[in-house]
């Protein structure tokens, strides 16, 4: 029987849960750190491009690129402000969304969870911390760079204290098939992308994409709730773990085609595909990104029926090429603590390739 058992001066203790500290709202979180006109303005705009998109308005591609795990404030504040530059170049073509990962979906448990949970991950977890630290990074980035980002819905009652500032949501491969994820994706007004989980069951994708842009009712943080639906959600392909643990890729040209005639089936709104390039597409071999993305241009350019419904690619992709662990001495600015990366002089590259390709 679950009772309530606070004391004075002392914790709840509750079937194995200790409560620490209840948490801000969003409401309170976003009051004392509120969104410029400036960064309003941005986003506004960012939001119509990115929407115009996926809705086959425009025929931009989007590169959602960043780090595997946002760490460091300044070394992503960094990354952000040399993408902005580059964005500057390819505008005509390309929309630059910085992946800023704040959260992070751990297979065991153990490692690094993101900012969110370590602000510092060299400290012990302070959650209060970690709330304010994402919104004053995503904040930070869209005031000094002009580019609003995407991030991880890992926890869907945490959406709330960034849906204000966010221009892209993805929904991970471990969480596509949970049901408040789901739905929560149903209230969101920007696109969201529903990775195939491990298995590589693109019906179970495919169904988290019918659930999204859907309207539900249902409950979402303490109250009853009601969504629309919708329909800028859509899939990402970022391949599979077999039962043998083997990475099984599904970014290749029949592999796309598969995923269009589902669409096609499914008659859902928007069809839009994203592709992955890493994860279980390049087994973790993060070089390998460079040709995966290169083959998905490849073929949209050979097959005219492609091309309009791969809209994007992700890359993970920081300062630094590689991976360290946390702590490790001596620590190197801008490498990834948790997957490994593509450096920056390797990223800067390819996005030019993409650009020429496109």
């Amino acid at each position: 029987m679950y009772k309530n058992t606070y004391k004075s001066g002392k914790r709840r203790l509750t079937m194995s849960f200790e409560f620490l500290k209840k948490l801000p709202t969003p409401k309170e979180i976003c009051e004392q750190y509120p969104v410029s006109e400036k960064v309003a303005r941005i986003k506004k705009e960012r939001d119509l491009e990115i929407k115009k998109v996926i809705t086959g308005a425009s025929d931009k591609f989007l590169v959602i690129i960043g780090p595997c795990s946002a760490d460091n404030e300044e070394a992503v504040c960094d990354y952000a402000g040399r993408l902005a530059k580059v964005q500057e170049q390819v505008g005509d073509k390309l929309i630059l969304i910085p992946r800023i990962y704040t959260n992070k979906p751990r297979t065991t448990g153990e490692g690094d969870k993101g900012i969110l949970h370590q602000p510092d991950p060299e400290k012990k977890p302070d959650l209060l911390a970690g709330l304010v630290a994402i919104r004053k990074l995503h904040l930070r980035v869209a005031n000094e760079t002009g580019l609003t980002s995407a991030d991880e819905m890992l926890y869907p009652e945490n959406y709330s204290y960034l849906s204000d500032i966010l221009s892209y949501v993805a929904i991970g491969a471990r969480s596509v098939e949970n049901q408040q994820h789901r739905l929560t994706v149903s209230g969101m007004d920007v696109p969201a992308g529903m990775k195939n989980p491990t298995s590589g069951d693109l019906s179970v994708m495919l169904n988290s994409v019918i659930a999204a842009q859907h309207p539900h009712s249902f409950i979402f943080r303490n109250w009853e709730v009601k969504t629309s639906g919708n329909p800028l959600s859509h899939v990402i392909l970022r391949g599979a773990v077999n039962k043998h643990g083997n990475c099984i890729p599904n970014y290749h040209y029949e592999d796309l085609i598969r995923v269009i005639d589902m669409y096609t089936e499914k008659g859902l709104a928007n069809p839009a595909i994203v592709v992955d390039a890493n994860h279980s597409n390049s087994n973790k071999q993060y070089a390998e990104q460079i040709r995966i993305v290169k083959e998905v241009l490849h073929s949209r350019n050979v097959n005219p029926h492609i091309k309009p419904y791969v809209k994007g690619v992700m890359i993970e992709s920081y300062l630094e090429p590689g991976a360290q662990k946390i702590g490790c001495t001596p620590h190197i600015y801008g490498k990834s603590i948790t997957d490994p990366c593509l450096g920056w002089k390797e990223s800067e590259a390819l996005i030019y390739d993409i650009y020429h390709q496109c």
